[in-house]
């Protein structure tokens, strides 16, 4: 099949290389431009642009789809179907409308339940015990379009954002390419009920605040992993925690109350977190024995708690 395909990050760029190797005939790349990053802040392609590139396929990195010029360089394609992955840019209708088959999407939640920039995030967050990729027939509003296919697993006690979004970027480039060997196919409008949104993630959310309880901070030191890591503050100096989990425990919210080389235990509102991997501002990612050798902590010392 003849299509184009939107996307930027890893994640779409996991999919455009299952509908590759599917044999499909990818005959555009749309992705964003390229972004400064590393060190020296030069411009770097999108992972989506470095696929499309090692495989010959025409990239187009316009800053908006609303420009005539632009339309009309997608229109020249005639591709059936556009699938669009993380691509960051709104597709306006005359875009919509331009392939035979529309444009489908793959959406890393199940529909209704977070629609939106950040569902794994989000899912995390809130305690979800399922979650899983949604092939949507899109349409003008913000993931609303009814669902073609999709996939669902369960939501382990140890999952970060990094694990559920390899799992869910596995899924999502299976069932694209299903769907598009099925086209058209069966559209089931999203029901009323049940609709959530996750919003962007804000640095400001990763703060930690050691009075809640310690399943919610469990799942928020998760959910900011890898990006941008749960935020303690230890004497006013930035301590981030990757890696954490809920142990029984009883004191003053942020009290650490036992250490060994395996864990710092700390108290939170209800119950205690033992931290097993933690970073101070400029270094690196350390298990517990390492960070102690250089930041001794001991029983009785207090996490700063948020203002």
């Amino acid at each position: 099949m003849k299509l184009i395909f939107a996307g930027t990050p890893e994640f779409a760029a996991q999919a455009l290389a299952s509908i590759i190797a599917a044999g499909h005939q990818v005959a555009m790349v749309l992705t964003q431009p390229d972004r400064p990053a590393g060190r020296g802040m030069s411009l770097q392609p999108s992972p989506v642009k470095k696929l499309a590139m090692e495989h010959g396929i025409e990239v187009f990195q316009p800053t908006t789809l609303k420009d005539p010029e632009a339309q009309a360089r997608v229109a020249a394609v005639g591709a059936e179907v556009m699938v669009v992955a993380a691509y960051g840019l709104i597709l306006p209708q005359a875009v919509l409308d331009l392939p035979h088959f529309g444009c489908i999407n793959i959406h890393a939640s199940l529909l209704p339940r977070w629609r939106g920039a950040a569902p794994i995030q989000r899912a995390l967050l809130a305690g979800d015990h399922e979650t899983g990729v949604c092939i949507m027939q899109m349409e003008a509003g913000l993931d609303t379009g009814p669902v073609l296919l999709r996939g669902a697993f369960p939501i382990e006690s140890s999952d970060t954002t990094a694990t559920l979004h390899d799992r869910l970027a596995a899924l999502g480039g299976e069932l694209v390419v299903q769907a598009l060997a099925g086209l058209p196919l069966p559209a089931q409008p999203q029901p009323v009920d049940g609709v959530t949104y996750a919003h962007k993630i804000e640095k400001a959310e990763a703060v930690i605040d050691w009075c809640r309880t310690s399943a919610e901070l469990d799942r928020h030191i998760r959910a900011f992993n890898p990006f941008p890591g749960g935020q303690a503050t230890f004497g006013g100096a930035v301590v981030k925690v990757w890696a954490a989990k809920p142990v029984d425990g009883k004191g003053e919210p942020g009290q650490i109350l036992a250490l060994d080389k395996h864990a710092v235990v700390v108290a939170c509102g209800e119950g205690a977190l033992a931290l097993s991997e933690l970073q101070k501002a400029g270094g690196k990612r350390l298990p517990v024995q390492q960070f102690l050798a250089g930041h001794p902590l001991q029983v009785g010392d207090r996490f700063d708690l948020p203002a």
